[in-house]
């Protein structure tokens, strides 16, 4: 088999000069250079062989092993050796497979990026200005603007109420999974709905895989109420991405997308309350 080398030069791979991630890209490549065989769809693996990869590469084991892992689910893309032995238009994906187990996953190419083509949506901002003084940008502050505009209501139709967040919980076949936040919609016809959302501040990115999960723990948490998975990104400007999932014969995929901008009530023109009027009654 082809071998791969993760660290350029002869310098000591726990040297400053090797960045962490660097060092991730290294184990993770190696783990995966193993396992891998030509033509493989999945590739399985535990986080113990971390360890062993490591030990191989002359690496010092990072700390937090799970950060690992979850840097390339959702901050960085996989190593390049990884994604090179897939097909044209699929990439590899990190799934959990159980407690400390995960699987490589051959999907489709379609990174859930806002359409830099959709109109923006102007809302009055009511998020309290205490709260907008102390805004880190993060995606603590996307869930507090999101939730104090009652933007999954305005997304979805429904009438929304917060139940949790940060719910930790395990998932079927999964092991551990974590959802940003769980709402309940209430249609009106008296219908009950489960909404996990997912939010994304800074560089991090919306990944399958979480909504994968979100759906997998709607299912085994609230079986009787209608999944509508959600995920929140904030863009350029202060504006705020949502979409809707859905899923198919080829898998969990965006079924609606609206981009939201908070403003003051005065922003509102009467040209954009004409055109809104418009989009109400197509």
């Amino acid at each position: 088999m082809k071998k791969w080398y993760y660290c350029a030069g002869i310098q000591n791979n726990n040297s400053p000069e090797v960045s962490l991630s660097n060092r991730y890209s290294s184990i993770l490549a190696s783990v995966f250079e193993a396992k891998y065989r030509p033509g493989a769809r999945e590739v399985d693996f535990e986080r113990a062989e971390f360890q062993s990869a490591a030990d191989a590469l002359g690496i010092e084991i990072p700390a937090n092993l799970g950060d690992l892992v979850y840097s390339f689910r959702y901050r960085a893309p996989l190593p390049a050796s990884i994604q090179q032995t897939a097909g044209q238009g699929e990439c590899w994906i990190i799934r959990p497979a159980g407690r400390g187990r995960y699987r490589f996953a051959l999907v489709p190419d379609k990174p859930i990026v806002p359409n830099t083509n959709m109109t923006t949506i102007k809302v009055a901002n009511s998020t309290p200005g205490v709260v907008e003084m102390y805004s880190m940008g993060d995606e603590q502050a996307l869930l507090a603007k999101v939730r104090y505009n009652r933007l999954i209501d305005l997304f979805t139709g429904l009438t929304c109420y917060s139940l949790q967040n940060h719910l930790r919980t395990t998932a079927p076949e999964m092991g551990q999974v974590e959802t940003d936040e769980i709402y309940i919609g209430v249609n009106k016809a008296g219908a009950h709905y489960v909404i996990p959302v997912q939010a994304k501040g800074g560089t991090d990115k919306i990944g399958i895989v979480q909504i994968e999960q979100d759906i997998a723990v709607c299912a085994s948490r609230f079986p009787s109420l209608i999944c509508r998975p959600i995920a929140a990104q904030f863009m350029a400007d202060d504006e705020i991405a949502l979409f809707e999932f859905g899923s198919d014969d080829n898998g969990v995929g965006v079924s609606s997308e609206r981009h939201y901008k908070l403003v003051r009530p005065d922003e509102i023109s009467e040209a954009d309350l004409t055109e809104y009027k418009k989009w109400a009654n197509s």
